[in-house]
């Protein structure tokens, strides 16, 4: 019994029922217990791949599936577990009608969502990245599925252009001999795979279109891959003009969560089966994949900077294969990579005669080195060889005019004015640079202000610039063409588009937009910035660069490099064979021994993790241990490496490409023993790093 009483404001409430005259109070009742939970009567056991990166967990874990989530327990959708006394959330793989585990599993704690978003086509081409690359399947999983947003999930995906779908002619392919060929395979249902060589100019994304929508008219998707947004928006334009509204998706990190979501959902689905995107897109749920496309392979952005680090051009080739799919791996230049496919006899070779070569591409001419400056005069002012100052003044009163500066800043590295010792901070011996017109000298790793710099070798106070950025460039550019407009596209801002008017464009490599009617001219600055990098792939990554600005330049124009005449890069790029520098790079790499003629692996991290690690692994025959040794900070994984030390070390194994496959499993071997001793820190391991030198 209650009673009920008024409060202060005037609200009823009620008061607890006083206990009888000699009794007692009452007691609570007890909450009924849940009733047992049973499990489905059909395939009742539950695989599923638990969202964990430790390495010595990389399997399946089973479950039982509850019989009231039988119906929504689809293989491929998103679940949540209970694992080690936490809830985490997994995929379920596959459900079997028994466990090989004897003991007593628990059942699945949810289904957050009945969508089947891990498909069997990405689940085992995720599962042969992760063995390829020594890493975990759901550390592949990350990058191959999207998070989940509910709301678009909910909602009717776009997409779906019906009736029927006829190919394309030729188009640009009508410039290449074996174009329309490798066109009529796909047309076919087959499956042609080629290293493309595209010409100069700004149709290869139209060329792309007509191969997806040659893929699409046999009933077949396509799936393209190129380096950043600016290419994907070129690529989605030429789709959209050759196949038409609703019949494609592009997908980028920029659309945000939930309209990458959305449109990746389109895909799975089965609404639109061409996609194009960055490198995650690789792993794009399309249906009876025809054909994969990677756009300029060479770009350093296709490798994830995720574990497991794969690259996109592995991704595809493997995706290709397992798929039974036609490939397409092209750009203006051509990597060792790709030729090691050409040369396997992977992929064919799909490029232009030297007739139409020759039609195409613009007038190369060497200037020299910057050495040159000091014998002119007239150029000095605006640090151009006098070449290159004829051309630019003569080509800026005709159109736009294309300025490669290999890196961004105002003044990016700094040496002494006597020694040409590299200025380093007194501090932490960190480089020094200057970052504006009005700036001191400051450290690059801790931005210590170097006012009273001296040199540690012969005493001079006075610096030199060694590579000078592109902001600094835009400025010298400024005085020598006063009545010209300048504009920048870097790491700040980086243009898509300009007009073909007169203008002067100081771009760093990458950044470089394209000009309505293409450029007059274009000048490749600094051209031994580039080539004395340290690293095994300079030469190769340097004439990549020169040929992709190159290709912005008008049929007709003049590019001028700056750099040594003699050199085998320069004399490449002036006869603009990429297909003879790249057979000839990977003859010269072969026989040192370097990659891609052989496989490596690196291992990095505090010098008494790598060498547990060196120590616990057991290498495959064949296998040859470089190493360790120490390692900069700008070679480790951030300031203070991956075991979180100043110092880190790094150990390189070296294998026959045919053991690649052995040694991945090794070192993943050694690595879950570690992990299942909860060994806080890691060292890091990378097969095929871009990195080696």
């Amino acid at each position: 019994m209650t009673s009920q009483s008024s409060g202060p404001d005037g609200v009823l409430f009620e008061l607890p029922a006083a206990p009888a005259a000699g009794g007692k109070p009452e007691k609570k009742k007890r909450s009924a217990r849940p009733a047992p939970r049973a499990p489905a009567e059909r395939l009742p056991v539950a695989r599923v791949v638990v969202d964990t990166p430790l390495p010595h967990l990389d399997r399946y874990f089973d479950y039982r599936v509850p019989a009231d989530m039988d119906e929504a327990a689809v293989p491929g959708c998103r679940v949540r577990v209970r694992f080690n006394n936490r809830r985490l959330a997994g995929f379920l793989a596959e459900r079997v009608e028994e466990s090989e585990f004897a003991g007593r599993l628990a059942y699945l704690d949810s289904v957050v969502s009945p969508e089947p978003v891990l498909t069997p086509e990405v689940l085992g081409l995720s599962r042969a990245v992760a063995d390829r690359y020594a890493g975990t399947l759901s550390d592949v999983l990350r990058l191959a599925v999207p998070p989940r947003h509910a709301r678009a999930e909910k909602e009717e995906p776009a997409g779906g252009a019906g009736g029927e779908f006829a190919a394309p002619g030729p188009g640009p392919w009508a410039d290449y001999p074996d174009g329309p060929a490798f066109l009529e395979e796909l047309a076919a249902g087959r499956a042609p795979r080629a290293v493309w060589s595209a010409l100069p100019g700004p149709d290869w994304p139209e060329a792309i279109a007509v191969a997806a929508a040659t893929a699409l008219a046999a009933g077949r998707g396509t799936v393209v891959v190129v380096p950043d947004g600016r290419d994907v928006e070129r690529v989605d334009a030429a789709l959209a003009s050759v196949l038409g509204p609703d019949r494609h998706v592009a997908l980028t990190a920029g659309l945000g969560p939930a309209e990458r979501y959305r449109r990746w959902l389109a895909v799975l689905r089965d609404r639109v089966r061409v996609v194009v995107g960055t490198r995650a897109a690789a792993f794009a749920p399309v249906r009876d994949t025809g054909l994969v496309v990677l756009w300029d392979d060479g770009d350093d952005v296709h490798a994830d900077p995720h574990a497991p680090y794969p690259h996109a051009r592995t991704v595809l080739s493997m995706r290709a294969h397992r798929a039974g799919a036609g490939a397409l791996i092209g750009g203006h230049t051509r990597t060792t990579d790709a030729q090691m496919l050409v040369e396997s006899g992977w992929a064919g070779r799909l490029a232009a005669d030297r007739a139409t070569l020759r039609r195409r591409a613009p007038v190369v001419r060497a200037a020299g080195d910057d050495r040159e400056l000091e014998r002119d005069g007239a150029a000095r002012s605006a640090r151009l060889p006098g070449l290159a100052l004829r051309v630019a003044r003569e080509a800026s009163r005709e159109g736009a005019v294309l300025f490669q500066v290999p890196r961004r800043g105002y003044l990016a590295t700094l040496a002494c004015a006597g020694c040409r010792e590299p200025a380093r901070c007194d501090a932490c011996r960190g480089p020094l640079a200057v970052r504006g017109s009005h700036a001191m000298p400051s450290c690059g790793w801790c931005g210590r202000v170097a006012g009273a710099w001296s040199c540690p070798e012969c005493g001079v106070n006075r610096m030199r610039a060694v590579v000078v950025g592109d902001r600094r460039t835009a400025e010298e550019l400024g005085r020598a063409f006063p009545s010209v407009a300048v504009r920048t596209s870097g790491r700040d801002e980086v243009l898509s588009r300009v007009p073909g008017s007169p203008s002067l464009v100081v771009a760093t490599p990458g950044a470089e937009p394209a000009a309505e009617g293409g450029y007059a001219a274009a000048v490749l600055l600094d051209g031994w910035a580039l080539l004395n990098r340290l690293d095994l792939r300079a030469t190769e990554e340097t004439l990549r660069r020169w040929l992709s600005a190159a290709a912005l330049v008008r049929p007709g124009g003049t590019v001028v490099v700056c750099a040594e005449a003699s050199s085998p890069v320069v004399q490449s790029l002036v006869r603009w064979d990429p297909e003879g520098f790249a057979e000839r790079e990977l003859a010269d790499r072969r026989e040192l021994g370097f990659p891609p003629a052989v496989s490596m692996a690196s291992v990095t991290g505090g010098p008494e993790h790598v060498r547990e690690l060196l120590d616990r692994v057991e290498l495959p025959e064949g296998v040859e241990l470089l190493g360790p040794v120490p390692v900069g900070p700008e070679r480790a994984e951030g300031p203070s490496g991956p075991g979180g030390t100043d110092t880190a070390e790094r150990a390189l194994l070296r294998v026959p490409r045919a053991g690649v496959g052995d040694l991945a499993r090794a070192l993943k071997a050694a690595a879950a023993a570690r992990s299942a001793r909860r060994e806080e820190h890691q060292a890091q391991i990378r097969v095929d790093p871009l990195q080696v030198v």
